[in-house]
Order: C-alpha cells, then sequence, then structure tokens
C-alpha cells in the first residue's frame, strides 16, 4: 500500500519530524484550510495546509495533536502563504509525537503531490481489482467443475496465504484447509463454540474469532445472509486466518468475494441433493408399488450405484424426524463410502444397499444406523433384509419392514421367548430375517394365489363392503395396527378424534365379524395388510 515515503519520493521537500513513521499507509491525500479538518476525514490520509488559521502556538500544538489523535497518515504545511516557514511549535508538537511533517515549499504546488499520489492509488486499486477478479474467477471454476467445498478451502488458503474454515450455521466444521502453518485443533473447536453460542443468539454479523491463534490474524465471515442481526444466523461461516502477520486489503476483498462462492457452492449441493432425493423418492415409490420391476429396475437403481443384487435397511424414525433421519442415512452412508439409495416411503426411511453377504449386511447396518443417530437421541426401530437381484429389490424391503414391525409388534407371537427377547433389544440392533419366525410364512407366499385369496378374505368385506367409505376404514385399520392398539396415538396418526377411531374400528368389527381388541385378530390383519402390499399387482403403465 502506498506510503508517505513513497507519496514524498524524490519531490523537492524537507521531512521535519516523524522519519521513523514515513511507512505508514497513506489511503488518500487532502487539502483544507479548516482548524480541525477530522470530522471530514476518516483516518489514514495525508494532509495538506498553508497553516491560514494557525496563527498561534497553541492551535499549531493542538493541531498536531488533533490530527494524531484522530490517526492521519502526516501532514505537509506550505510556506510562503500564511508562513514564512514551518512555525517552531508546529515542529516541536510533531517531534514530541513522533507524527510525520515536512515542508512544501512554495514552488512545489499541492497538484503535484495529489497528482503523483492519485496515480499511485489508482494504479494500486487497479492492481488489487484484478488480483481479486482473477481470484475469484479462480473460485468461480471450483464450483463450476463441482469440486465441493475442500477445493474452495485449498485455493483461498493458497490465496491468502493462511487457513480458510467452513463451518455450517451450527457451528460444526465442514472443510478446512491449510497454507504452511498448521492450525491448532483446540483453536478450531473454540471458533466452532463461539459460532454456535451466537447461533443460539441469533447473531448473524462478521467478526473477528477470540481465540488467540485467530484474535489478531483471523476473520469469521456470514455466508447465506445479510451481515445484519434481524436477518438470522446464516447458513454457513466462511473463518480465515493468516500464517503471519494481519489481514491485508487484497485478503479482506477476497474473502468477501469467497463469500459468494461458498453460497454458490451451498446452492449447487442444496439443488443436487434435492434432485437426488427427488429421483430417489421415485424409484423407491415405483419399487414398492410393483410399478416398477424386473430389468427395468435394476436399470433405474443403476444410477445409484446399485447394480446387480441389492438388500434394504428400513428405519421407523416417527413422523415428524422422517426428514431429519433420511439426511442422516444419506450422510452415513457417505461416511461409510457405501453407495445407495436413501428415501423416505410412508412412515419409514428407507436405504437400499450393494447385495453383501448376510453377516457383512447386518453389520453395515448396525454401523449406518450408529452413525445416522449421532446427535438426533434414541435409535428408531431398524430392520436389514437380505440380498436379492436388483429387478426384485421388493422383495427385500418387504423382508426389512416385517422384520421391523415384527418387533415392533411383540417376538412372541412371531418366535416364542428367543423373539421376545430380541424385541426388548429391539432399540439395540437391526432386525432381520431371523426375527421373523413364523412371518417368514408371508414372504414365502409372495406373488401366490393363497396369499392374495387370504388378504381379500380378511379385508375385502371392509374395501368393498362399504364403498368410498371402505377406503377411510382401511386407513383407520392400518393405523391402529401399526399403533398397537393405543386409541390416541392412532388418532393422532389420523388427525381425527379418538370418538371418530371408535365408530370406525367397531364398523370393521361388524364387516368382518373379527375382535380388534383381541392379539390374536390383530395380527391376522396386520399379516393381510402386508400380504396385500406383497402381492400387489404391478402398476398397469409398469405391464
Amino acid at each position: 500500500m502506498l506510503s508517505v515515503r513513497e507519496v514524498l519520493g524524490d519531490l523537492d521537500v524537507r521531512v521535519l519530524a516523524g522519519e521513523d513513521h514515513l511507512d505508514v499507509p497513506v489511503r488518500w491525500v487532502h487539502i483544507s484550510e479548516l482548524r480541525d479538518p477530522t470530522p471530514f476525514l476518516s483516518g489514514g490520509e495525508l494532509l495538506l495546509t498553508t497553516g491560514m488559521g494557525l496563527d498561534t502556538p497553541k492551535r499549531q500544538r493542538d493541531f498536531v495533536a488533533t490530527l494524531d489523535d484522530h490517526g492521519l497518515a502526516g501532514l505537509g504545511l506550505g510556506t510562503g502563504f500564511g508562513h514564512a516557514k514551518v512555525p517552531k511549535a508546529l515542529v516541536d508538537a510533531a517531534k514530541e509525537r513522533d507524527f510525520p511533517l515536512f515542508e512544501v515549499p512554495y514552488e512545489l504546488p499541492f497538484i503535484a503531490i495529489t497528482e503523483r499520489a492519485f496515480t499511485r492509488l489508482v494504479n494500486e486499486q487497479y492492481a488489487l481489482l484484478q488480483r481479486s477478479i482473477a481470484a475469484q474467477e479462480r473460485l468461480q471454476r471450483i464450483v463450476l467443475s463441482e469440486r465441493g467445498l475442500d477445493a474452495i478451502a485449498g485455493a483461498l488458503a493458497t490465496l491468502i496465504g493462511g487457513a480458510a474454515l467452513v463451518f455450517d450455521g451450527r457451528g460444526e466444521l465442514q472443510a478446512q484447509h491449510t497454507f504452511r502453518r498448521e492450525l491448532d485443533e483446540e483453536a478450531v473447536r473454540a471458533v466452532g463454540k463461539e459460532l454456535r453460542d451466537r447461533a443460539r443468539h441469533g447473531e448473524g454479523r462478521g467478526f473477528v474469532p477470540g481465540h488467540p491463534d485467530f484474535a489478531s490474524r483471523g476473520l469469521a465471515l456470514p455466508v447465506g445472509s445479510a451481515d445484519t442481526p434481524d436477518r438470522g444466523v446464516p447458513q454457513a461461516w466462511l473463518v480465515a486466518v493468516k500464517d503471519t502477520g494481519g489481514l491485508a486489503e487484497i485478503d479482506r476483498l477476497i474473502l468477501h468475494q469467497a463469500v459468494t462462492v461458498v453460497a454458490l457452492e451451498l446452492l449447487r449441493r442444496r439443488v443436487a441433493d434435492s434432485t437426488e432425493r427427488r429421483l430417489a423418492g421415485d424409484v423407491l415409490s415405483a419399487l414398492v408399488s410393483g410399478e416398477l420391476e424386473g430389468l427395468d429396475l435394476g436399470r433405474r437403481l443403476e444410477p445409484f450405484g446399485l447394480g446387480g443384487r441389492v438388500s434394504a435397511l428400513v428405519l421407523a424414525p416417527g413422523d415428524r424426524e422422517l426428514d431429519r433421519w433420511e439426511a442422516a442415512l444419506g450422510d452415513a452412508l457417505r461416511s461409510e463410502a457405501v453407495s445407495g439409495l436413501v428415501a423416505v416411503s410412508g412412515r419409514f426411511v428407507v436405504a437400499l444397499l450393494p447385495g453383501y453377504l448376510d453377516d457383512e449386511l447386518f453389520e453395515l447396518a448396525e454401523r449406518l444406523v450408529t452413525r445416522a443417530s449421532d446427535g438426533l437421541g434414541p435409535r428408531p426401530p431398524a430392520g436389514a433384509g437380505r440380498a436379492v437381484a436388483a429387478g426384485r429389490a421388493r422383495e427385500t424391503y418387504h423382508e426389512a419392514r416385517c422384520a421391523l414391525e415384527a418387533r415392533e409388534l411383540g417376538g412372541g407371537v412371531a418366535n416364542g421367548a428367543r423373539n421376545g427377547s430380541a424385541a426388548r433389544a429391539g432399540s439395540q440392533t437391526v432386525a432381520n430375517y431371523r426375527d421373523l419366525g413364523s412371518f417368514q410364512l408371508l414372504l414365502s407366499l409372495q406373488d401366490t394365489d393363497a396369499l392374495r385369496l387370504f388378504c381379500e378374505s380378511l379385508l375385502g368385506p371392509i374395501e368393498h363392503g362399504e364403498g368410498h367409505y371402505g377406503g377411510e376404514l382401511m386407513r383407520s385399520l392400518e393405523a391402529f395396527i401399526e399403533s398397537n392398539g393405543q386409541w390416541e396415538a392412532a388418532a393422532r396418526r389420523l388427525y381425527c378424534h379418538r370418538h371418530t377411531l371408535r365408530y370406525r374400528i367397531r364398523k370393521i368389527e361388524e364387516l368382518t365379524g373379527r375382535d380388534l381388541g383381541s392379539a390374536r385378530d390383530r395380527i391376522e390383519f396386520w399379516l393381510a395388510l402386508r400380504g396385500r402390499e406383497i402381492v400387489q399387482p404391478p402398476h398397469p403403465e409398469a405391464v
């Protein structure tokens, strides 16, 4: 940056004081004859004056003190106008404060100094602009090439000569890259904690982190919201710290440009994730409904890295937690470097995984659920299905779901005391085909006339006996069964009053001659509901 020494250069001026501070930066050159020009200055200016108002030693001393206290870079006094030479009081005051003071002779017009300074400043700003444009283009190319936040942080660290970190809005580290000096892990954790505290208080302004490793060399900038507290917590934070020295003007300019680049990358990731989730949801819906099967299903699964054989992992986290567990399970897959598809289906979060051998698959399922549960509270009920050919993925989905629901309904019905203990451990282990017990018979009858006849005999009177109202009765029956006969929970699931639900259940009992207060009858209804999903014919468009 331009300094007082460079402004004076080879000009015919005489430095009278402050020789040790001639290298201070000059942000502008200003001319004024006011006794106190500081209300019109912001600091860092080099002031030129003829001193017309400085007619007493006291005013001269006070003038130097005022300029120095306001942070001006220096003072040039033009002689031959109000003063034949620089007043002694002015020189003494400048020497006392080591404040740069020089004499501008009558023969040297102020315009010669201002032109020299402005030319240098304009050239510096042009060079600064060129560097910043080049830096921004480099960062933008990284976004366009989809190399991710790590690549952006790496390029930014090189550009500023220091470390660059990206945190999410909650203070969790997303990317980090250093230049030559490694960052202390404790310092990084301290910055993350400071960001979490700001998130709790809704603070979204840029700031200098308080940790000593960052305090004199770092800067934290919000990404994704205006730098005002009333706009809420930003979606992310960009934090930078120089290896040595403080952040220069070019560093700050690059960092503010990088905020936009990071925001673009986060937007690109959200769009990509949203598109992938929508596609995954469409494929899963078609799979569960039977619209896709065989070779067509296999081809639709290939873009998700699923070819040959696949297996299913099904979680039941509760209706309010579906989106969070869908995202957490997707993150867990990426952490395990496993390709797959994750989507929501009804009240379940489903992951289709590569077709590993049984024990390897169940160990992977345990790790995935454990990873996903970090920070989300208790683990939900989960079930895993064995590997099948990709075109028959619907079978592994139903096996995983039946294993999960067998645990939820109670292992004693399914397989005696062994499954009873498994049900009690349901929050700790992922259910699998070994937990199915007698429910395995249901799966062995997939697509057979016997299973179709069983489902029709039990559910047909409900679906066809009440016309349009039959569909409402079926939804009420399923909610009641899945809530294990708990009236309040089932009514909440249906968004209706419990008395309305009781009326519907009585109507179902009248139509079928069954008693839903009986565990045996509830289990038969559950078998029929699950069986109907298994033997449901493919969608006409898929035939």
